[in-house]
């Protein structure tokens, strides 16, 4: 089997967990975690007080929205997005609003969010479907017009660039997902970017149960044991083991990774722009990492080539079930005619590090007999 995905590790990363565990003897959140940290922002180009690691993207996103919006608040979302994004906003009682995606890139469509604009949206979430980041220039621009803190979703879009800037560079909040399929992994973990010192706090105590000050004593290798919570916190903080990963990781991904999944997701396009039956989504690839290879199935027969697919030893998936559609998020009370017609053509192919060119080339092989077939 062809796996969609997976995590690529090697015995550097066994031999970065094997020094935390057997020698620095302090598995929570400390010196490795503040390395990983300064190691990340020399990386994205930021200051060194602008990155906080947590304990999974998810978390960045729920501490984010918790440190600018108050529940009641509405949000702008995408509904093609995991459902991570809308349970980070819901868990703070905030309300996400589903908005529609444009069909060429799959990333938040301005014109559909403007309509949803009520007294209480407070803030819009860019999902960067795919690594794409759309078109930034113009979310922030549509921000600033309508008084909005923009909080990016970039899950998906760990080392891409937009006009030459590394994403988490520059913009307002900016959080980033570790987990085991990424672009890097920590095993699990996330990271919000913000230069905005006041939200960097909120999420830096946060992460911590909420006890303020604990970053500064947890990185001393110390324990508060005076302190004060003004705001409720959780047991999100990364461990070292994690970052120990996250460290080695970081160091693979410009050379190794980054590279590689470019040269895959190429090969792809070069071999499916051929086929009629299948829409490939706008992207610049060298700017966009692609964490992930969509495509859009038409006429159709999406569902019969999944299952060809299978057949042959490849595994598929579908990324992702529009949260408008979840019962907890309306049961598809909300309309959304384009996002529910994409949703029925997505399907996504095999891409990760451990692939090769021929694996691609023969994931493209079955596709075009597929089509010849039928």
């Amino acid at each position: 089997m062809l796996r969609l995905s997976r995590s690529i590790v090697s015995q550097q990363e066994a031999n970065a967990v094997s020094r935390v565990l057997l020698k620095d003897g302090y598995l929570g959140m400390g010196n490795e975690v503040q390395a990983f940290e300064t190691e990340l922002a020399d990386f994205v180009g930021t200051s060194h007080e602008s990155v906080i690691c947590v304990n999974s993207g998810t978390a960045a996103l729920h501490l984010a929205v918790q440190a600018v919006l108050n529940p009641g608040d509405e949000i702008l979302v995408q509904s093609l997005t995991y459902v991570a994004s809308f349970q980070a906003i819901s868990a703070v009682g905030v309300v996400p609003i589903a908005c529609e995606v444009l069909p060429d890139s799959l990333t938040i469509d301005l014109d559909d969010a403007k309509q949803r604009l009520t007294a209480r949206t407070k803030a819009i979430m860019p999902v960067h479907y795919a690594s794409n980041p759309g078109d930034l220039d113009a979310i922030y621009a549509f921000a600033k017009e309508h008084n909005l803190r923009v909080i990016e979703d970039a899950a998906h879009a760990f080392g891409c660039t937009y006009q030459n800037h590394k994403i988490g560079s520059f913009g307002d909040i900016i959080c980033f997902s570790f987990d085991g399929i990424k672009n890097i992994t920590s095993g699990e973990g996330g990271a919000v970017v913000t230069t905005d010192s006041i939200v960097a706090e909120k999420v830096k105590d946060a992460r911590l149960l909420g006890v303020e000050k604990d970053t500064q004593k947890r990185f001393s290798n110390e324990r508060s044991w005076e302190f004060d919570v003004t705001q409720q916190g959780y047991r999100y903080h990364l461990s070292n083991v994690f970052a120990a990963i996250g460290r080695v990781q970081l160091k693979r991904f410009p050379t190794e990774f980054a590279p590689k999944r470019i040269a895959l997701a190429k090969v792809y396009r070069t071999r499916l722009a051929k086929i009629s039956g299948i829409q490939l989504l706008s992207t610049d690839l060298g700017a966009i990492i692609p964490h992930i290879q969509p495509i859009l199935v038409l006429q159709g027969q999406r569902d019969r080539l999944r299952q060809f697919l299978v057949k042959q030893g490849i595994q598929t998936g579908i990324h992702y079930k529009p949260n408008h559609l979840l019962t907890y998020y309306g049961g598809g009370k909300t309309q959304l005619p384009i996002t529910e017609q994409l949703y029925n053509e997505l399907l996504s192919l095999p891409l990760h590090p451990g692939l090769t060119i021929d694996d691609i080339n023969q994931v493209c092989d079955v596709i075009n007999r597929f089509f010849n077939e039928n």
